[in-house]
Order: C-alpha cells, then structure tokens, then sequence
C-alpha cells in the first residue's frame, strides 16, 4: 500500500500463523520509528509486562523480542498503517490510514482474542475494522506508553489478566 505524501508509515506485523492472541497499538511512536520496532522507547512498559507475565528474561533486542511474541503464541501490529502526526500522542494522529486486517485474520485463523494497548488503538479499529471482533474475545488495556500514567502495577495486573485467561 502506498503512504500518502508526509505520512509516517508502521511496521509490518509480527504474525506467527499459529498466533492465538493479537496485540494492537495505534502507531508506533518515534523513538520506536528511530530504532526500528514496537515498543522502543525505553520507559514503555511493554516489553517488561510480557516479560514478567510469562516469567522469562527481558528481551533486548528485537530477535528476541519477536522469539518471546512466538513463543507465547502472540501476534503483534498497529491498528494504522500510516497517519500525519507531529510527536508521538495519539491525540496528533491526523489522516489515519487502517492496516489491512483481512489479510492478517487470513494469515492467522486461529486468532481468538484481541488486545488493545490503550483508547486509541481501540476506538480507531472500531471506526473502521469492528467486523474483525465478531467471534473473538477483546479487552481494551491500558496504554503501556510512559504518557499514560496509571501506576505500572496496575497496567501490569490488567494486562497478566488478559494475556493469562
């Protein structure tokens, strides 16, 4: 798919076919564009929650943080596959351009349940993808971005809830 001119563009997913669980943010951020992967600025919590979630080392570099997503049987991507947006807030996301979830759904049957790392990557597939929830379980989590600021305990007891039902 090509990117409209100034738009940034998101990374492709990481989508084992065996994946049981989809984990969805909205955009990557750009200390995340900078270092090429999801999740990268160093105080977003993601990587430590899943870590600590499935008790195994944290991840350091990108290898393995793609071998811990396979492992677990997690499939990881952004709702956009490219927007405008000044910084990293969700709140400058500006002509949002939805992933292609047919072709992920397609590519990963087995997916039964959704994840949403934060309002954002849940209001933005809804407005356009809401067919994909039918038959699959869902949870909105809260974001794992250092901007949101709810205590990590308490996006860590939500998010180990939601990885371990």
């Amino acid at each position: 798919m090509e990117s409209p001119a100034g738009h940034i563009v998101a990374f492709p997913p990481v989508a084992p076919p065996e994946a049981r669980i989809l984990i969805l943010g909205s955009m990557p951020s750009v200390e995340s564009l900078n270092r090429g992967f999801y999740y990268a600025h160093p105080r977003n919590a993601f990587w430590r929650i899943l870590a600590e979630v499935f008790d195994e080392s944290f991840p350091e570099d990108i290898p393995g943080r793609i071998a811990l997503l396979e492992r677990h049987g997690l499939a990881l991507w952004d709702v956009l596959y490219s927007c405008q947006r000044a910084g990293s807030l969700d709140s400058a996301i500006r002509e949002p351009l939805p992933n292609d979830f047919g072709a992920l759904f397609e590519r990963c049957p087995g997916i039964e349940r959704v994840l949403f790392n934060g309002a954002t990557a849940y209001k933005l597939f809804v407005k356009t993808n809401a067919r994909f929830l039918d038959g699959r379980a869902w949870v909105r989590l809260p974001s794992t971005s250092p901007a949101y600021t709810l205590s990590y305990e308490r996006k860590f007891a939500q998010w180990r809830e939601a990885l371990t039902l």
